[in-house]
């Protein structure tokens, strides 16, 4: 065979070859970005969620008959204390009204213990009707979605729920632990501590001090907002500012938590960084609310160290889509007992459930599969907006460590 045959043969041979798909590198604009996510979320979906979810789920249901619970039992809050898991849950009974009931765990799966009445309620007057509040989980005023806390071992559990109250509101109370034990359920007079007129959800406080100081976390988008305090003892008319947008912050564009809609159980102590999960929605599949985890920095929680690619829990059982509000999972509990990790929450708006997995094998997981940015900008929608967040970040969420160059960098900014 001469040289030009044998040139024309492999010629053909080669046109004959499918083509090759580029590297996400030789797209070019939005096209290589949209490529370069979807790579990422494919691989990294492989890795989560390392949580199994309990085979006799739900833990808690509606019990029949019940004035005050006979329509929905969900998003419970959780506290270990003397070797047994203490859940705090929301009920919604026939009078459409929020109250907070209690049930305990042995094992931190079924539940033992589970009393007839409700243990905390907030004052609700008459007039007090919201659309916020229905559409919050479908009551019509109350205490809603409770988290607990145990701050540096002090003998004092503090609440944070959402109130409704002049609008979606965040309420303080505590108790001490002896009185939580022996359920006598003497809380404190409630503070509001957001202001009226205003939506909030979902702040939740860290179970240490901080440089000394209490920490509370109340926002995550557009930016991560945390409060640095002195005590917990807020006076009538007090209240911490922070952005808010109805519940609705921007995550990352076409990735599964392109809406952040806020912060989920108390944030977890680990030796890696504080271990905060999240709810959140894609854009793409609005009508499912899903789980995400992150760790922050141990001294400043500001920081992300790294957050989750793809969902830790997302509803995808029957009891997730049966109830109120189908296609919602809502975490507002978790612990560590004996190396397991335990989360507790709710699902449909309509049931308390609870998944697991070894603390270790979840971090490592998290760290192998995570990547490093949570949100992808922290610029508000207009510049009246970011000098708001600029003063109040001034106002609440310094670091304590914060340095003389980034003082000068927002003072820049204004």
């Amino acid at each position: 065979m001469d040289r030009k045959e044998e040139k024309r043969k492999k010629g053909k041979a080669e046109a004959a070859k499918p083509a090759s798909t580029p590297e996400p590198s030789s797209f070019k604009g939005e096209e290589a970005e949209k490529e370069t996510r979807k790579r990422e979320e494919g691989t990294r979906m492989k890795d989560f969620p390392p949580l199994t979810k309990y085979g006799k789920n739900p833990v808690i249901l509606p019990r029949e008959g019940s004035w005050w619970e006979c329509r929905q039992t969900f998003n419970p809050g959780a506290i270990l204390l003397e070797g047994k898991v203490h859940l705090l849950y929301r009920a919604i009974g026939d009078d459409g009204i929020s109250r907070i009931g209690y049930a305990a765990s042995e094992g931190g799966f079924g539940v033992e213990e589970r009393l007839d009445y409700p243990v905390y309620q907030h004052p609700v007057a008459p007039s007090e009707f919201t659309l916020y509040s229905y559409a919050s989980g479908g009551g019509f005023g109350g205490a809603e979605d409770p988290r607990i806390v145990r701050v540096d071992g002090e003998q004092v559990l503090y609440m944070t729920y959402t109130a409704c109250s002049e609008g979606l509101r965040v309420g303080l109370t505590s108790i001490s632990i002896e009185s939580f034990l022996s359920k006598r359920w003497d809380w404190t007079t409630p503070r509001l501590i957001s202001p009226p007129g205003e939506v909030h959800k979902n702040w939740v406080i860290f179970s240490e001090k901080i440089h000394g100081k209490y920490a509370i976390l109340h926002n995550l988008s557009p930016q991560i907002l945390i409060t640095y305090l002195d005590s917990l003892d807020f006076k009538p008319g007090s209240y911490l500012t922070s952005y808010h947008d109805g519940g609705n912050g921007t995550g990352r564009k076409d990735f599964w938590d392109s809406v952040i809609r806020g912060a989920g159980a108390p944030p977890i102590k680990t030796e890696l960084g504080w271990l905060l999960f999240y709810h959140a929605i894609d854009s793409r599949e609005s009508n499912k609310y899903k789980i995400g985890a992150m760790l922050l920095d141990l001294e400043d929680p500001g920081g992300v160290i790294c957050c989750s690619a793809a969902p830790v829990l997302e509803p995808d059982m029957v009891y997730e889509s049966s109830g109120f509000k189908p296609g919602v999972v809502y975490l507002s509990g978790a612990v560590v007992k004996d190396g397991v990790l335990l989360v507790y929450y709710g699902a449909s708006d309509n049931y308390v459930c609870v998944a697991s997995c070894g603390l270790e094998e979840f971090l490592r997981t998290l760290m192998k599969g995570g990547r490093s940015a949570f949100i992808e900008t922290q610029v508000l929608p207009n510049p009246r907006q970011k000098k708001q967040r600029v003063s109040r970040r001034r106002r609440s969420t310094s670091s304590v460590r914060k340095n003389k160059d980034e003082k000068k960098d927002e003072e820049e900014l204004l």
